[in-house]
C-alpha cells in the first residue's frame, strides 16, 4: 500500500463526496407524488438520493385485452327432437285423420273414338278410413233399376253414358249423383278406369296371383297366375255363372292387384305402373290425398281388413220393363241396413 496515502489522511477526504443533504431543486427536476424504492435506501447513499427510482402511486392499468367471446352452445340433441316432434305430429295427424272418404270406382268399356261416352259395366263405391284402417268395398250390379238425374228411370250404368253423350266430362259427376240421390251416400271422388288401361296396368306389374277356393272360370282351385288380359277375361266372365259371380271375381281381382303392389319385388316397376295408370285413369282425388289413402289401402290388404261386400241376389227383384229388358229392382229395405254397416248413413 502507498505510504502516503496511508499518512495523508486529508488525501481520503479529498477523494470522496461530502455527505450532504439533497436539495430536489439540485437534481433540476419536478417533485413526484411519492417515491418508490426496491430496497430499502441509505441516507448515506449519495447515488440513491440523486438518481431515486420513482413510481408513481396511481397503478397504469394493463392494457385491456379484446374480449373473450365465449362459445355459443349448439342446439345439439335438443333442438333436433324439438322440431322433429312436432313435424311427426303432423304427419301422423295427415297419415292417420279418421275422416271417411268415400271414392266411387267405374270402370268403362271401349267407347267411340275420341270419347268416353260408354256405360260403366263396374260400379264399386269404396269407403277408406285411414286411422283404423278401414277400407269397404261395395259392389252395385250394373242392371240395377235406378232414377237418373235429368234422365228418369234406367240401368244405373247409362248415367255416365247419357251424360258423356250429351257433354264430355260430364260423366263421371252425372254417376257420383245418381249414387248419392239413390243410395243417400256421401261421394267425394271418383275414378275411373278404361278397361283396355286396365290390362296395361296389370301387365306393368308383372301380373297378378288369385287364390281360387273352388274351380272358376275355366281354372282349377289353388293359387293361379294371371297376366292383363286373363285378369281382365276373369273379372268380366259369365258364362256358368251371373253378374253377382262377376261382381265378386272384379273384387277378387282388384284386391289381387293391389297386393301385387304391396310386394317388394314390384317396386322396381313403379315407373312403368305410374305411365299405364296416367294412361287409363281419370280421377279427381287430389294429390295431397294419395299418400294417405293408399297406405290406408295397403294397410287393410296388409292386415286382412278389407270388408268386400255385393249387393246380392236377396236384395234385389228381376223385373222386366214395358220394353221387355231384364233388369234389377232394389229391395231398399234389405239395401240399406248393408249401407249403414259400410258407410255408416
Amino acid at each position: 500500500m502507498n505510504k502516503k496515502n496511508n499518512q495523508n489522511p486529508d488525501w481520503m477526504e479529498k477523494t470522496q463526496p461530502r455527505k450532504t443533504e439533497w436539495d430536489p431543486s439540485e437534481a433540476n427536476t419536478q417533485p413526484l407524488e411519492t417515491f418508490y424504492y426496491d430496497q430499502p435506501v441509505n441516507e448515506d447513499d449519495t447515488i440513491a438520493r440523486i438518481q431515486p427510482i420513482r413510481i408513481s402511486n396511481s397503478r397504469t392499468p394493463l392494457p385491456k385485452s379484446a374480449p373473450v367471446q365465449k362459445r355459443r352452445k349448439g342446439c345439439g340433441c335438443g333442438c333436433f327432437w324439438i322440431l322433429l316432434i312436432p313435424i311427426l305430429a303432423l304427419l301422423l295427424v295427415y297419415l292417420l285423420y279418421p275422416a271417411r272418404t268415400n271414392i266411387l270406382v267405374l270402370g268403362i268399356d271401349r267407347a267411340p273414338e275420341g270419347t268416353n261416352a260408354s256405360r260403366t259395366d263396374t260400379n264399386i263405391v269404396l269407403s277408406i278410413i285411414p286411422l283404423k284402417p278401414v277400407v269397404n268395398m261395395l259392389s252395385i250390379p250394373r242392371d240395377l233399376w235406378v232414377n237418373i238425374p235429368n234422365v228418369g228411370e234406367n240401368r244405373i250404368n247409362t248415367a255416365h253414358f247419357f251424360a258423356e253423350a250429351n257433354q264430355a266430362g260430364t260423366g263421371p259427376g252425372a254417376a257420383m249423383e245418381t249414387v248419392r240421390q239413390n243410395f243417400g251416400l256421401t261421394i267425394q271422388y271418383f275414378a275411373r278406369i278404361r278397361f283396355d288401361g286396365f290390362v296395361e296396368i296389370i301387365d306393368a306389374m308383372g301380373g297378378i296371383t288369385i287364390s281360387l277356393d273352388e274351380p272358376m272360370s275355366g281354372y282349377e282351385a289353388g293359387k293361379v297366375q294371371l297376366n292383363g288380359e286373363q285378369a281382365l277375361a276373369f273379372a268380366r266372365d259369365r258364362s256358368g255363372s251371373d253378374d253377382f259371380f262377376r261382381m265378386q271375381r272384379g273384387q277378387m281381382v282388384i284386391i289381387a292387384a293391389v297386393k301385387q303392389m304391396v310386394n317388394p319385388i314390384t317396386w322396381l316397376r313403379t315407373p312403368m305402373i305410374i305411365s299405364a295408370a296416367m294412361r287409363s285413369v281419370d280421377t279427381d282425388i287430389p294429390a295431397w290425398q294419395w299418400p294417405r289413402l293408399g297406405l290406408a289401402i295397403i294397410r287393410a290388404v296388409l292386415s286382412g281388413t278389407i270388408n268386400n261386400q255385393t249387393i246380392s241376389r236377396e236384395m234385389i227383384t228381376p223385373f222386366i220393363t214395358s220394353d221387355g229388358a231384364s233388369v234389377l229392382l232394389p229391395n231398399w229395405d234389405a239395401i240399406n241396413p248393408l249401407l249403414f254397416e259400410l258407410f255408416e248413413e
